[in-house]
């Protein structure tokens, strides 16, 4: 955990430092389910309310971000990075794929006419990955 500054005011505790080499190490956004799953299979216990406190106090203190995906009622979580990132997202086997870049580009900080400001977008691309379409012959 050598390049994540623990933050201020968090209290450091073996099993939040459990949670967060779960996410270390994590290529996509994951449930509280997987992450206490992938505890779990590396010999470690863990209780699932307190993977869910993990990650709730992780995202008020920026360390990590939630991720919803439309047509999931399951959050999920990762590292928060510089920047931001989007996903494709199989109708198939709903997996989710990060995207390289952010396709919207820069918004302007006001966009709307009332003086709405911007402070972040969201975007998820729906289609099918390459497994799935082998799969299916398309």
């Amino acid at each position: 955990m050598a390049d994540i500054e623990w933050p201020g005011g968090l209290k450091r505790t073996k099993q939040r430092e459990r949670v967060l080499e779960v996410l270390m190490g994590a290529n996509q956004p994951l449930s509280a389910q997987e992450i206490a799953r992938k505890i779990e299979g590396e010999g470690g216990g863990a209780w699932l309310s307190t993977v869910y406190r993990a990650l709730e106090s992780f995202a008020e203190h920026k360390l990590a971000v939630r991720v919803q995906v439309a047509g999931s009622d399951v959050a999920l979580y990762e590292l928060s990075r510089a920047g931001h990132r989007h996903y494709a997202v199989c109708v198939d086997c709903h997996r989710i794929i990060p995207m390289s870049g952010c396709p919207v580009g820069p918004l302007k900080p006001e966009l709307a006419e009332d003086g709405f400001t911007v402070t972040g977008h969201n975007l998820e691309v729906y289609g099918h990955c390459r497994d799935c379409l082998k799969k299916s012959g398309k």
